[in-house]
């Protein structure tokens, strides 16, 4: 290299930081979050808000500070309620997609995958190999402005998908006091030993 260091840049176009469009991404979030709320509720379909945003909503019961923001916007619906499900987002101005098999609901004609509506089917196996099924949407608690699943399935769900995100907001439940120790014993054996495996990290990092 003659003396020269190799320069490993990044492909993606820079902007200016931004603190407005940190703040428009977030309230995209919440205002597609809330079109989809309302949008089901007025077709009187039952169904729960899961995911990043339940779990920022539980959080934010606790205490604002702690809240994480998410791209995410996750719905529990009935298999049989999706047909009505369906135009009842188109009338707020969602398209139904499935991609790779994941039912979504883009945010418009131009709407990206990445910050589509994404379904969930009450009482079935988001995938094969997943030792609990979803929760059903009467597994939930109704509030003034949406309905979120109950506590108690939210934190099944992160336990059964168990992915790096999964145990990032299993963290943020723990570190609120939302849920402790005492929780393990509501679970499966192989659930109870992911709930201690996150909280041995949590303990070894502190």
């Amino acid at each position: 290299m003659g003396g020269r260091e190799r320069v490993c840049m990044a492909t993606a176009k820079l902007k200016d930081f931004s603190w407005e469009r940190m703040t428009a991404a977030v309230d995209a979030v919440r205002e597609r979050a809330r079109r989809i709320a309302v949008a089901l509720d007025g077709a009187g379909i039952k169904h729960a808000m899961i995911g990043g945003n339940a779990v920022a909503a539980w959080v934010a019961r606790v205490d604002v500070e702690a809240v994480r923001n998410t791209k995410d916007v996750d719905i529990l619906v009935r298999r049989d309620d999706f047909p009505r499900a369906v135009k009842a987002a188109q009338s707020a101005g969602f398209v139904y997609q499935n991609v790779a098999g994941v039912d979504l609901f883009l945010d418009g004609p131009e709407g990206s995958v990445r910050s589509a509506v994404h379904v969930v089917f009450a009482q079935e196996k988001v995938r094969a190999d997943y030792l609990l099924p979803a929760p059903d949407v009467t597994e939930s608690e109704a509030g003034p402005e949406f309905t979120v699943a109950a506590l108690d399935a939210l934190v099944r769900m992160k336990l059964t998908s168990f992915r790096l995100k999964d145990k990032v907001h299993l963290l943020d439940l723990l570190d609120v006091g939302l849920i402790d120790e005492s929780w393990c014993e509501r679970f499966p054996p192989e659930l109870d030993a992911r709930l201690r495996e996150v909280m041995d990290a949590r303990d070894r990092e502190r």
